[in-house]
């Protein structure tokens, strides 16, 4: 997983498209959220960060279609010739390694398994750092309800449909 991480993350490089790149970005947030999950024993945690991501990427993308509204989707070659060069590198490599090496290269399980991990997610709550995740949750409460009143009720959305 890390591995395709790694090349998503070269590939969003030569990319030049809002789709592509939204589709790359999803991706890589479901591919993270698996490995959190992997990683912690429990899947709350990387839920919440993929909510959290796509819907940041919601924003994204209504922000995207306003501004480019009818552009093209072309591929380009030489992201074609760079995912193709990339591909044979990694299968040629995989093939050629032994799986002592590759076992080596792998996410140590020791890690996965060790339970110190979680007392480094409850000291992030403990506090010192509980007051500013408390504030954080405050001032977001507040900027909610300064929205809903901006946005009133009688005068329609935000944005304008011509």
């Amino acid at each position: 997983m890390l591995m395709m991480n790694f090349i998503l993350t070269m590939m969003f490089l030569f990319l030049k498209h809002p789709l592509s790149m939204g589709l790359n970005l999803f991706i890589q947030t479901i591919n993270i959220s698996l490995m959190t999950g992997n990683f912690l024993n429990n899947f709350w945690f990387s839920y919440i960060l993929f909510l959290i991501f796509i819907g940041g990427m919601l924003i994204l993308f209504m922000y995207m279609i306003s501004i480019a509204s009818n552009e093209m989707f072309k591929t380009s070659k030489q992201m074609i010739f760079f995912s193709m060069m990339l591909m044979f590198m990694l299968i040629t490599i995989f093939l050629l390694m032994d799986h002592y090496f590759i076992n080596f290269l792998s996410f140590p399980e020791n890690i996965i398994n060790n339970k110190n991990i979680n007392h480094f997610f409850n000291k992030f709550y403990n506090y010192p750092n509980n007051l500013i995740i408390f504030s954080m949750i405050i001032y977001l409460f507040i900027t909610l309800i300064a929205s809903v009143k901006i946005t009133s009720l009688k005068y329609g959305p935000i944005r304008q449909k011509f």
